[in-house]
């Protein structure tokens, strides 16, 4: 089930690629371009979460070579991002949540929310992967201009619009929904030792971040997958502590 749901995910980002890159967006309406934004922004977090998963070895969890190279191409697909320092940095998350040594916590407890993504962002960029980054939109403006027969101008407007702007905006998706409405009741002064779920139904924390709201949940039960998250909820499952988890 694991597999052929992520992998979906990953054929699914792969085609909603392909038909918006090649659609002309003089011709459609505003309505369904940000249908088609919010599509490709979901299906672009879509992607980290299979990396997610991939972490915790559960899409292959017999075949770890496996799991780790589906990892590794959902998080080049995603942002060029190298998975086994992906790997440790989560691994890190879950072993010491909430502290200095959590590379998802802010250094500085009194940074505010903007100040937490800024440097949610610093500690998993970095100038060759940007630099993969750059050289995989210039190669997606050559191959919309070759298969779609448009000037530079356009093939990068559509790069733009279908490929950067949906992993900005995923970027925001996983940073909100993902690290900092969980993980915000741990910071000074009140410090709860856990992080917490967000109260929302099924099907809108599916939309909101395919169930990374289910955050307690999540570090309660790090081998489930985010499909499972729901049903754990449900029960109120919880098989051992976060610091017990690995």
């Amino acid at each position: 089930m694991s597999l052929l749901l992520n992998s979906g995910l990953m054929v699914g980002w792969g085609l909603s690629l392909a038909l918006s890159l090649g659609s002309n967006t003089a011709q459609l309406p505003l309505w369904f371009l940000v249908v088609i934004l919010l599509l490709r922004t979901q299906l672009q977090t879509g992607l980290f979460i299979v990396a997610h998963d991939a972490m915790h070895g559960l899409l292959c969890p017999r075949r770890a070579r496996w799991n780790d190279a589906l990892g590794s191409l959902a998080l080049l697909l995603y942002a060029g991002l190298p998975y086994e320092v992906c790997r440790r940095q989560h691994h890190r998350h879950h072993r010491k949540p909430a502290t200095a040594l959590d590379p998802d916590f802010p250094s500085d407890q009194r940074c505010g929310a903007l100040g937490w993504y800024s440097q949610f962002l610093a500690r998993y960029l970095s100038p060759r992967q940007m630099g993969v980054l750059l050289a995989a939109w210039g190669l997606l403006v050559l191959i919309t201009m070759a298969v779609a027969g448009v000037p530079a101008w356009v093939a990068a407007g559509r790069v733009l619009l279908f490929t950067t702007l949906p992993l900005l905006l995923s970027s925001l998706q996983l940073f909100v929904f993902g690290t900092y409405l969980p993980h915000r009741v741990q910071l000074a002064p009140q410090r709860s030792g856990h992080p917490i779920s967000l109260n929302l139904p099924p099907w809108l924390s599916l939309l909101a971040c395919f169930h990374f709201g289910y955050h307690r949940e999540h570090h309660d039960n790090p081998r489930l997958g985010w499909y499972e998250l729901p049903a754990a909820r449900a029960r109120g499952l919880v098989l051992a502590p976060p610091e017990q988890a690995w």
